[in-house]
């Protein structure tokens, strides 16, 4: 299927939309305080609402476009759109449309399976694996992963895009960016919870086996984009860790001479499938492997869902360039505060529930926005609310809430 003359002139306007708004002054003043805040010299505290799970952000659009390409760019575009118009967070339109490289990759030697649930509004979010690897005899099956990137269909798509809008709005083939990290998330797919929680005192040397492989699987892929020139810098507006995104001045590194290296780079490293664990254990079994990736980066990104505040002092040890922490509902937020001054930025996630279903709890929302503001008086913080998945239709509901925060910081 071919872009017809009609969806072109469709992704024609929203790119035209796209590019004025992002040439608008206030793109620049965000992107200059988004820069300062994770330099550690904050100017104000930044917000943003990640709108990209809400089930019906969009329930009121019908899209025109019919080829799969010209579709998938008409839904980002007024997806996005959408939200740099309504939400009046700190969102930046670049004036450019990124483009990534088409990487695959083999599997892990096991199938890992996946089921969804089915919820009474016909949504899927639950969900559970079939843990391939049920007992140590079973690593026998894990092989090294190989890793493959198309560069004739990745450059087809970057010129057939360029085709339709790239003179209203550049289109920059510019690598990965974003780049996740997540051992533990890996360990949990193939061995599953019980064995998570179990093989630390039944089984030490097969989960210390298992971590090593996934260590080298994750350096692997990531050495593989290096060696192939198919990393981008992403000091930009790309989200470099649960919802932040990576602007900054502390890279590329001192000695970049134009192609990305890791060392260049952020990555996101989080841990949500060991807040059982306590400290010690997550110290001796699974952070070595973790830190071990985070040295070949330049800048980390740390967490998402899990509590950091019982063992944040293993984790600064070990990766110490950690530069933006997640900081969940979970977390006490006065010691993390005080963990975090003037050294990490505080990425504050308030507690979805709140703001979601069909009535939200402003009260609740601004003692969480008080509270955090008290217990990370020392830092600077970043407040971005994730993970809303319903909002009922209520999308001023958003605005309101971006509001309140600018309301409690000041203003701004």
């Amino acid at each position: 299927m071919a872009i017809t003359a009609a969806e072109r002139d469709v992704l024609r306007r929203l790119a035209a939309q796209w590019a004025e708004l992002a040439a608008d002054p206030v793109m620049a003043e965000r992107r200059r305080c988004w820069t300062a805040l994770h330099d550690l010299r904050p100017e104000r505290h930044m917000v943003l609402f990640e709108t990209w799970t809400l089930e019906d952000y969009l329930a009121d659009v019908t899209l025109e476009c019919e080829d799969p390409l010209a579709r998938g760019l008409e839904w980002r575009m007024r997806w996005t759109l959408r939200q740099a118009t309504e939400v009046g967070d700190d969102l930046v339109l670049e004036p450019c449309w990124r483009v990534g490289w088409d990487v695959g990759g083999t599997g892990y030697g096991v199938t890992i399976e996946s089921e969804r649930a089915v919820d009474s509004a016909g949504a899927h979010h639950g969900y559970r694996f079939n843990h391939p690897i049920r007992t140590p005899a079973d690593l026998e099956r894990l092989v090294p992963r190989r890793w493959h990137v198309n560069r004739d269909s990745t450059q087809q798509r970057v010129e057939a895009i360029d085709a339709v809008f790239g003179d209203l709005l550049p289109v920059v083939l510019h690598g990965t960016e974003s780049l996740h990290a997540g051992l533990t998330s890996d360990a949990f797919r193939l061995i599953g919870n019980d064995n998570l929680l179990l093989w630390p005192y039944d089984q030490p040397a097969a989960l210390h086996r298992l971590m090593a492989y996934i260590r080298d699987d994750k350096l692997g892929y990531f050495e593989f984009l290096e060696a192939e020139g198919l990393l981008g810098l992403n000091q930009h507006w790309t989200f470099v860790g649960s919802g932040s995104p990576g602007l900054t001045t502390s890279l590329p590194a001192a000695d970049y001479a134009g192609q990305a290296r890791l060392r260049d780079l952020w990555v996101w490293l989080e841990s949500q499938e060991t807040t059982m664990h306590s400290p010690d254990c997550f110290g001796e079994f699974f952070l070595p492997y973790m830190a071990a990736v985070a040295a070949k980066f330049g800048l980390i990104y740390y967490g998402c869902c899990e509590p950091i505040h019982d063992r944040w002092h293993l984790i600064r040890d070990a990766i110490p360039h950690v530069r933006s922490a997640s900081v969940s509902p979970w977390c006490d937020l006065n010691l993390v505060g005080d963990l975090l001054a003037d050294r990490v930025v505080l990425s504050r996630k308030p507690k979805p529930a709140p703001i979601s279903g069909p009535t939200p709890d402003w009260d609740v929302l601004a003692a969480d926005l008080d509270a955090t503001l008290a217990g990370g008086a020392r830092c600077g913080i970043e407040f971005i609310f994730r993970d809303v998945y319903r909002i009922c239709g209520d999308r001023p509901r958003l605005r309101r809430w971006t509001e309140l925060v600018r309301e409690r910081i000041g203003g701004r």
